[in-house]
């Protein structure tokens, strides 16, 4: 938990009465202490997992390698021409300073984090003091939904960033112009530039959602009229001078040639409107349920999220209540009742703390709606999830100043009561399933103890599906852990709020959440296995020799860590679909791709092979539903009784080379 020393008061009076400088400095250190303990240790481990992580890398690897900064590629020289590229320059440049590593692969996107909380802070300290800032970021800090999505080489907590800092510099536009000046040039650049990095990072929604957030917001509060101050045109051409380079460089390097129909048809079309309107090809994707999409929103939060909806959801009924009759009740106004709407609206918005508060609104909002009438995954809410955190910060810094008897104070302690509650069963059905599974035997492969869901594989959780009570055993600590945090935190949280203590009762929640969220690293690496492929990639340099091939039995997504970790080019067997697929069509993409009849003659050639492969398509002959074509072990391998070279996480390495075979054991009785 986070602690003070004993003299030190954490009474928000106390603290709010202190030096600025001094509260202000103590708030910083308290949001990088909580972030270098999430986020610095856990940069080290696990390894990268397949798919999404080690494919990212790998393109930045060959950034280095390749010397071409400008087209993406992937499994040495595939064109891989489906992402914005700045958070693969990131990466690279990480590679080129401190060597290609798995710290050095995740550490930009670890700094983009910290920056992400410093900007939130200063954008909740300007809207709702510095309790609101320190709240707003420490919410985003223990968050699962943004640590559990920096897991994967993915760059939507950058996004969030770009957004965060494009608004701070919008909402000084708005205090300047409030002032009676003209907004600075400067700051309208910066806008500018945000949202040209966020097309960078992201695509074309790092225009969307920064320019329908900031037109709505005008439009609500009926200063559209402030766009014209904003130096249009050289704000423009400050977003062109950023943007357009690389977008024209990778059209031009890219162009229509085979097959393929070039850069600017697949990135922006197929990539962008055909994703959005579900019919991107390769549809190596699900789609998450609406319901679940939004009130996933409550779990990337949590315990947050519970503590201010119990604590604030009456007193919101009750002042929209009061509201509407209010707007009802004006029969002397004539104009129409949407109107009248408006008019509250833009009478509420005139204080910088209720401007704040729409933006965010807004701006949480239109990630959720935007997404609701496309293809969504799990994590594509996480660019509004700032906003979110700001919201909630803005209603526990109300409450830490609300009077003892208010109903602040009294929704905080209720809620407080439920979230204990929550905690405590939480924390009894944690350490039940963690006392009644049974310990996996030693050396296990946590593999063999799952179910398999393959349909399930195309969202971004659909692995932890597999999860078994037999599989819990393997989870014990990590169960004990999270358990124990939550009865723990909670029920101090709720003591403290007894207290009169709102302040050391929420810094009582961010510790327990930091336990947490290291309990839920603790639990990735060791469902590690079943995500990465390290280890087979270890095994096969092992016994690597001149002139050895490696192919996988399928996609190239399933056994990208080996291209990664070995750094070397992999062929894939029936595998030419989804990421891969689009390089493939340029008639200089390399020519790795096997069918039954041409792999049969290089298995039986004298060139050692190393297969990957799914080990129950060993046993059971199983087709994968990642790609069209058919992925089932060539019946001539099993006849041939290949050798085994390793076995990890559901996945195993068999080559064709005999002298890789395990000896025989010896007859019994024979030393």
């Amino acid at each position: 938990m986070l602690s003070m020393p004993p003299h030190t008061s954490l009474s928000p009076e106390t603290l709010e009465t202190s030096r600025p400088s001094s509260r202000r400095n103590l708030f910083i250190f308290l949001i990088v202490l909580v972030w270098a303990i999430i986020y610095i240790g856990t940069l080290f481990q696990p390894a990268l997992q397949d798919d999404a992580d080690t494919v990212h890398a790998e393109a930045a690897r060959e950034m280095v390698t390749g010397h071409d900064w400008v087209t993406l590629r992937i499994n040495d020289g595939f064109r891989y021409l489906e992402k914005a590229p700045l958070m693969y320059w990131a990466v690279a440049a990480s590679f080129k300073m401190f060597d290609v590593h798995e710290w050095s692969a995740r550490l930009p996107i670890m700094l983009g984090v910290l920056a992400l909380l410093l900007v939130v802070y200063r954008l909740g300290r300007r809207v709702y003091g510095e309790h609101g800032g320190l709240y707003s970021a420490l919410m985003l800090a223990t968050g699962f939904g943004p640590f559990i999505f920096t897991r994967i080489l993915i760059p939507d907590m950058i996004v969030a960033l770009w957004l965060a800092l494009g608004f701070d510099f919008f909402l000084t536009t708005l205090e300047q112009a409030d002032a009676g000046q003209k907004p600075s040039r400067w700051l309208c650049w910066g806008i500018a530039a945000t949202m040209a990095l966020n097309i960078l990072t992201k695509g074309l929604i790092g225009l969307v959602f920064p320019v329908g957030t900031i037109i709505l917001f005008l439009l609500l509060t009926g200063r559209l009229r402030h766009l014209l101050k904003m130096h249009l045109l050289t704000s423009f051409l400050v977003f062109l001078a950023i943007a357009a380079p690389w977008h024209l460089l990778a059209g031009f390097r890219n162009p229509a040639q085979g097959h393929a129909k070039g850069f600017f048809w697949f990135y922006f079309v197929n990539e962008h409107f055909l994703r959005y309107l579900k019919k991107r090809y390769p549809a190596d994707y699900d789609t998450v349920p609406l319901g679940l999409f939004w009130g996933l929103n409550f779990v990337w939060l949590m315990p947050w999220t519970i503590l201010v909806f119990f604590s604030s959801i009456i007193e919101l009924l009750t002042k929209a209540w009061a509201w509407l009759r209010k707007i009802s009740s004006k029969a002397a106004s004539s104009a129409p009742g949407s109107r009248r709407l408006m008019q509250a609206v833009r009478d509420w918005a005139r204080t910088p703390q209720h401007q704040g508060t729409l933006l965010f609104a807004i701006w949480i909002l239109l990630v959720l709606v935007f997404f609701s009438f496309s293809s969504r995954q799990e994590y594509y809410v996480i660019p509004g999830i700032p906003g979110l955190a700001l919201l909630l910060g803005g209603w526990l810094a109300k409450e830490c100043f609300a009077p003892f008897d208010s109903r602040e104070r009294r929704g905080g302690e209720i809620a407080s009561a439920v979230l204990m509650a929550i905690g405590v069963l939480a924390c009894a059905a944690a350490v039940m399933l963690a006392v009644q599974s049974k310990t996996p035997p030693a050396n296990y492969d946590i593999a063999d103890l799952l179910k398999k869901n393959p349909t399930e594989y195309e969202l971004s959780f659909g692995h932890f599906l597999d999860l078994t009570p037999q599989a819990m055993g393997a989870f014990k600590i990590p169960l004990l852990a999270t358990g124990i945090a939550l009865a723990a935190g909670t029920i101090l949280s709720f003591l403290l709020r007894r207290r009169n203590r709102a302040f050391a009762a929420n810094l009582a929640l961010a510790g327990m959440m930091v336990v947490v969220l290291l309990a839920a690293q603790s639990g990735l690496e060791i469902f590690l296995p079943v995500l990465s492929s390290k280890k087979l990639a270890l095994a096969i340099e092992s016994h690597w020799a001149s002139g050895a091939v490696i192919e996988t039995n399928g996609d190239y997504e399933t056994a990208s860590s080996v291209n990664f970790y070995t750094h070397r080019q992999i062929r894939m067997l029936n595998g030419r679909c989804n990421n891969i697929w689009y390089g493939a069509e340029f008639p200089d993409a390399p020519a790795v791709f096997d069918d039954d009849s041409s792999f049969q003659r290089l298995w039986q050639s004298e060139q050692t092979v190393f297969l990957l492969t799914a080990e129950d398509a060993v046993a059971n002959d199983v087709r994968s539903d990642k790609c069209p074509q058919d992925n089932r072990l060539p019946v001539y391998i099993q006849k041939d009784k290949a050798c085994q070279v390793a076995k990890w996480g559901g996945k195993v390495v068999l080559t064709n080379e005999p002298r890789l075979c395990p000896a025989p054991a010896p007859p019994q009785g024979q030393q």
